[in-house]
């Protein structure tokens, strides 16, 4: 006869040999091309392992995007297949399209194949239509997250087959989505403005105490915003303002001698890794007003001024409306967005903590912080698993 101790022993035993042979689940992600797509999708990877440690991730691509780059440097596989874009319009592009998609659903479905995959997660983009397809066809659960306010054409797609279907914003279209918010990188999730803000304006070479603006097209680069800032960059430092502009890859701002744009209080980059230290610095940010980048900002609580793309289907002003319909942005056109505009409203703003204080509690009001972990639980769901 076993003894109440021996009986605790053989019990735990049994409960660490079950876990030992739990079988390790895997997890497919199809997304790629811009940081747009890459970031969300990291994010929910990180997650995911996060709840269940061990869990196989796969990484879906093509050889062109970010991905290529980023996927590796955060430690999880990479494969890739064709690029198959997805046009709208009548072109040479719409006339390959079959031949290309049926290469891309292929490859496909022998990454799938290999990676014994329990559920394909996917973030919109090239890459995703076709394993979507390759999915369906093996009858592995997809889970599809939509970033956008107005869903791309692959996401449109995907979500007649998925599983269940996330979204960043409300009033996607998408039938029976569930809104969860932007996955983004804890570092950006649980920022402490107030308290990392010293740090990084020393990190960024900005002064302590001044008013600060900071201005970034992202990583491409925006040239009209770019244009507008300089010419408006001696009025507001005039006023006692510093300025960091984020003017993108291979796009510096010339001054008048054709060197790099310089004056006091005016700092120019084309590029800055992390961008919670931007969101720390600032205390007042202009941007597009892409998904990630709305999102994030009402994740932290920054005042911004917004100016969507002049061009696309429209996404980014629909991106910005909750956030500006709180007070916690102000959007403004990309044509409208000049010198004169700047010195009228983004000066007076930048330059008023009262009001800036008032912005930073609506947005922070209309921020989602734990979007990666309610993505990890339904992808943990849809693959059978919980947690």
């Amino acid at each position: 006869m076993t003894s109440p101790s021996e009986r605790t022993v053989e019990r735990t035993v049994e409960r660490t040999v079950e876990r030992t042979v739990e079988r390790t689940v895997s997890v497919v992600l199809a997304g790629g091309g811009t940081a747009g797509h890459v970031s969300p999708l990291l994010a929910i990877a990180g997650a995911i392992i996060e709840q269940r440690p061990g869990t196989r991730i796969t990484a879906v691509g093509t050889e062109a995007g970010m991905e290529t780059r980023l996927v590796p440097a955060a430690g999880f596989e990479l494969r890739t297949i064709d690029r198959v874009p997805l046009p709208r319009r009548p072109s040479t592009d719409l006339v390959k399209l079959p031949v290309r998609l049926v290469r891309a659903v292929r490859q496909a479905r022998t990454i799938l194949s290999d990676a014994a995959a329990d559920v394909v997660v996917g973030v919109g983009g090239y890459v995703s239509t076709p394993v979507y397809l390759a999915a369906w066809t093996r009858r592995v659960p997809v889970v599809i997250h939509e970033a956008n306010a107005r869903p791309g054409i692959a996401n449109r797609v995907g979500a007649r087959i998925a599983a269940r279907v996330a979204v960043a914003f409300e009033g996607t279209g998408l039938a029976d989505a569930v809104l969860v918010g932007m996955p983004m990188r804890r570092s950006i999730a649980d920022l402490d403005r107030a308290a990392a803000r010293a740090e990084a304006r020393a990190s960024l070479g900005l002064e302590p105490d001044r008013p600060t603006l900071i201005v970034t097209g992202g990583s491409s680069g925006a040239a009209s915003l770019n244009r507008s800032l300089a010419a408006a960059v001696p009025e507001l430092t005039a006023a006692g303002v510093q300025v960091l502009h984020i003017t993108g890859r291979g796009k510096q701002v010339p001054g008048d001698d054709g060197a790099p744009l310089a004056a006091p209080g005016y700092h120019q980059v084309e590029f800055v890794d992390g961008m919670e230290r931007v969101y720390a610095a600032a205390d007042l940010l202009v941007a597009r007003a892409g998904a990630a980048t709305v999102s994030e900002i009402s994740a932290v609580g920054l005042p911004a001024v917004l100016v969507p793309l002049p061009h696309g289907n429209g996404e980014q002003r629909l991106n910005a409306a909750g956030l500006v319909e709180s007070g916690g942005a102000i959007l403004v056109d990309d044509a409208a967005f000049t010198p004169r505009w700047i010195r009228e409203n983004v000066l007076t703003l930048v330059t008023d903590p009262v009001r800036l204080d008032g912005m930073s509690a609506a947005s922070y009001a209309q921020g989602v912080r734990d979007a990666d972990r309610r993505m990890a639980d339904l992808v943990l769901a849809a693959a059978g698993t919980g947690r």
